[in-house]
């Protein structure tokens, strides 16, 4: 992978080198799985769902981090490493920056606009993003 990326981002304080811990990029990505079944719920408000799909994604992203070999407190920054963890490209990890986005705008401002059709795009999004971080911890 692109270790001198990451590594650069140590340099600059966007993450922390820690060693390998593959127990708890599982954990994560279990993590990851029961927020992805929550976000599918139709029971749950739309606000709910789109919390749990955002969730997700980010668990799933901080394993594939953790299983690497660093860890960042930065969401963003945790979200915009796929490319450097899984290789995603940036059309596929900016979804997760939009949502980022439209989180920080219910977190700290009180207001989330989403749409039916962004949790089903997210929960789409982070199904391949589980199974890309599970074949990364299979190695």
């Amino acid at each position: 992978m692109s270790r001198p990326e990451l590594e650069n981002l140590v340099r600059i304080g966007q993450l922390k080198a820690e060693p390998r811990n593959t127990l708890e990029a599982a954990r994560m990505l279990d993590m990851a799985r029961t927020r992805l079944a929550d976000a599918k719920l139709s029971k749950l408000s739309l606000e709910g769902r789109f919390t749990s799909a955002y969730n997700a994604a980010h668990a799933a992203a901080l394993a594939a981090l953790r299983w690497h070999g660093y860890r960042s407190e930065n969401r963003y920054t945790v979200f915009q490493c796929l490319t450097h963890t899984l290789g995603w490209p940036p059309s596929r990890w900016r979804v997760f920056d939009a949502a980022h986005q439209k989180r920080n705008l219910a977190e700290y401002e009180g207001y989330l606009d989403v749409e039916e059709s962004t949790v089903a795009e997210m929960c789409e999004l982070v199904a391949q993003l589980v199974n890309d971080v599970q074949a990364l911890i299979n190695k």
